[in-house]
């Protein structure tokens, strides 16, 4: 049976066809669970870890609750969504487990949640409304779950997380919702074409055809709450945008930043040097530790 790193190396149908067929395959690593993360960094072991289920439009959604009582709190929570180019991550995967709980042990609760993969025919708005659905039911149980008034939720993602985060954020403004306290977002895919923000997708490339996948339709690749990074920026929290210097979507998180700022909101764009595409999903890269460490003094400020 293929593992992850095998399904990386095929072609994007032959990748969606399989996930649709298999479902999520093994990661390979032995080294990613809660008690091996333990034993690497002994400073997890105090994070405390609840799974719990978010009523969704298309059924319940897996969330993931970590806490941690002697940390110092920031005094912010946060609501964080896995990358996986829409068609794949879990909640066990180190770019959502292990990150959320540094972040716990760092005093930013959290709440790391899954949502419905694009597979087998399923498009947007279908993850996208699963974001808003886990949003709005932290939000509304922020003091239970976290320890934190709604006034003071964050919310964030990394990859394709980081375009549900943002259009999560685009969808609420638009609906008159309240906005998080502030939007994270990690080496993010926010255009169509997220590696020449401006330009069409390339429908050759596995960029162009993930994006596409995702949307749906050539109409819903120009829609600013389908991609983010096509809006004009107003109404955005202060976000903190973190990208990869060795990284093909950098151009998207650098673009997101400079409309963010000409909307005059507050943005920050940490360059992660030497630095690829998904580093954060690898604990034992000493990258992946000052991204978080960016992370938490950036909340430390707001």
């Amino acid at each position: 049976m293929p593992d992850i790193d095998d399904l990386r190396r095929m072609s994007v149908a032959e990748m969606i066809g399989w996930l649709t067929a298999n479902g999520e395959p093994d990661d390979p690593r032995t080294d990613i669970d809660t008690a091996s993360l333990v034993r690497r960094f002994p400073r997890l072991a105090g994070v405390q870890i609840t799974d719990r289920s978010v009523p969704g439009p298309r059924g319940d959604l897996p969330t993931r609750i970590y806490s941690d009582p002697a940390s110092t709190p920031t005094g912010f929570g946060l609501v964080w969504f896995h990358g996986g180019g829409f068609v794949g991550g879990t909640l066990d995967m180190p770019e959502s487990h292990w990150v959320s709980m540094e972040l716990a042990a760092r005093g930013i609760p959290v709440v790391a949640a899954d949502y419905t993969k694009c597979l087998g025919g399923v498009h947007y708005p279908a993850p996208s409304d699963d974001a808003l659905a886990v949003f709005a039911d932290v939000r509304q149980k922020s003091m239970e779950l976290l320890g934190v008034p709604p006034q003071r939720l964050l919310l964030g993602g990394a990859s394709a997380g980081s375009a549900l985060a943002a259009g999560a954020v685009e969808r609420r403004r638009r609906a008159g919702n309240d906005v998080p306290a502030g939007l994270l977002l990690v080496y993010p895919a926010l255009h169509p074409s997220s590696t020449h923000p401006g330009q069409e997708p390339d429908a050759a490339a596995p960029h162009g055809q993930l994006a596409l996948n995702f949307a749906g339709s050539a109409e819903a690749l120009a829609d600013p709450c389908v991609f983010p990074g096509l809006g004009d920026g107003y109404g955005c929290p202060p976000t903190l945008v973190v990208v990869c210097e060795e990284d093909d979507l950098r151009p998207s998180g650098e673009a997101f930043a400079e409309t963010l700022r000409t909307a005059n909101v507050a943005v920050e764009l940490y360059l992660e040097r030497d630095a690829h595409h998904g580093h954060i999903d690898r604990p034992e890269l000493p990258e992946a530790h000052r991204t978080l460490d960016r992370v938490t003094e950036w909340v430390g400020r707001l």
